[in-house]
């Protein structure tokens, strides 16, 4: 009962951080080939995107990543956006996210938080942890956990920003 009690005093208190306008952080990321993404920079073209943290271990992340995988294509094509799943796995899971990534067939941008300091920066206590972050760096949606089907509230939320 104390750990349920956590979990939403927790949550709660993520999503009343989150209530008040906030940008996404400058922290340094890795991608799969080595090289440095300062996360504030994810931002291209003034388009939004989609920031999902995972882990290899975390099998509602991956059944949620698969899910909108089925999608994304469609997704680009209509609204722009560009997911990045950004794995939260340590130095002892990490060999695991390429092979994992390559037989998924993911076409998604995946950035490694080995340290775990963009997850920190950006509060996310559980994952899945889905954020919506507009043309302009402000983050305005955000999920945790995964159903079948959260994917759609995902791409309503991004057509709701678009035609803002």
């Amino acid at each position: 009962m104390k750990k349920i009690f956590l979990f939403f005093v927790l949550n709660f208190l993520s999503f009343a951080i989150f209530s008040q306008e906030k940008t996404l952080p400058s922290v340094e990321v890795k991608n799969l080939k080595g090289a440095s993404v300062n996360t504030k920079n994810l931002v291209k073209d003034g388009k939004p995107i989609i920031i999902s943290f995972w882990a290899t271990w975390c099998k509602p992340c991956i059944e949620e990543l698969t899910a909108i995988s089925e999608e994304y294509s469609a997704w680009q094509q209509e609204t722009g956006v560009i997911l990045y799943a950004v794995s939260v796995d340590d130095s002892k899971s990490n060999g695991r996210i390429k092979p994992l990534v390559n037989n998924k067939d993911w076409e998604y941008e995946i950035l490694l938080d080995a340290n775990g300091d963009f997850k920190r920066e950006m509060n996310v206590v559980d994952i899945p942890h889905i954020f919506i972050v507009d043309g302009n760096n402000k983050i305005v949606w955000q999920h945790t956990g995964y159903i079948r089907g959260d994917e759609t509230e995902v791409i309503e939320q991004i057509r709701k920003l678009i035609k803002k």
